[in-house]
C-alpha cells in the first residue's frame, strides 16, 4: 500500500493502453455560473499522453484508494484545489473493460475553492459553461463522455 504505486501502463484487454495500475479517476468540479453550471477543464501539457487536449484533473489510482479519494488527490496535485473546497456529490464510470476503468467524481466548488496550474502536467485552466460545446479539443474519453457528464451535473444542479 504505497504512495504512487498505481503509477504505469496497463495493456487492456480492450486492445489499447491506458494509464493507472489499479484504474483512474478524475474530477468533475462544477460551480454555479451566470448562464448555468461551469466545469473545470485542465489544458494537459504536450508532455502527458494525449498532451495538449482538455480534460478534469485526474489520473492514477494507488492500490488503497477508491476513486473518490483519488480524484481529489490528483485534483490537488495538478490543479491545487484542496479536499475541504470540494462537496462530493456522486461518482459516475466512465470507462469499464473490467480490467481497468475510469470512474468521475462530480463535486461543487465551494465560494473558497481556488485553483491554479499546480504541476507541470496542466498548461492552462478554464471553466466551461455546460450550457454550449466546450469548443476545445478534448481528451477521447472525456469527448465520449461529455453528454452523460452535462446531464449528471445538471442534474445534481437543478
Amino acid at each position: 500500500m504505497a504512495s504512487r504505486d498505481g503509477d504505469g501502463w496497463v495493456a487492456c484487454r480492450c486492445g489499447a493502453r491506458h494509464w493507472g495500475l489499479h484504474g483512474a479517476a478524475g474530477l468533475v468540479l462544477w460551480r454555479p455560473g451566470a448562464d448555468g453550471p461551469q466545469v473545470l477543464l485542465q489544458h494537459r501539457a504536450g508532455w502527458v499522453h494525449d498532451g495538449g487536449t482538455w480534460a478534469v484533473p485526474g489520473g492514477a489510482r494507488d492500490s488503497h484508494e477508491d476513486p473518490v479519494r483519488a480524484a481529489l488527490r490528483e485534483a490537488a496535485e495538478e490543479v491545487g484545489v484542496r479536499a475541504q473546497d470540494v462537496e462530493v456529490g456522486a461518482t459516475l464510470t466512465g470507462t469499464d473493460h473490467g480490467d481497468w476503468r475510469y470512474d468521475y467524481v462530480l463535486a461543487e466548488a465551494s465560494p473558497a475553492a481556488e485553483v491554479h496550474a499546480a504541476n507541470d502536467e496542466t498548461a492552462d485552466l478554464g471553466w466551461v459553461g455546460l450550457a454550449e460545446e466546450p469548443g476545445l479539443p478534448l481528451h477521447a474519453g472525456l469527448a465520449r463522455d461529455w453528454d452523460r457528464l452535462v446531464a449528471a451535473v445538471t442534474a445534481v444542479t437543478g
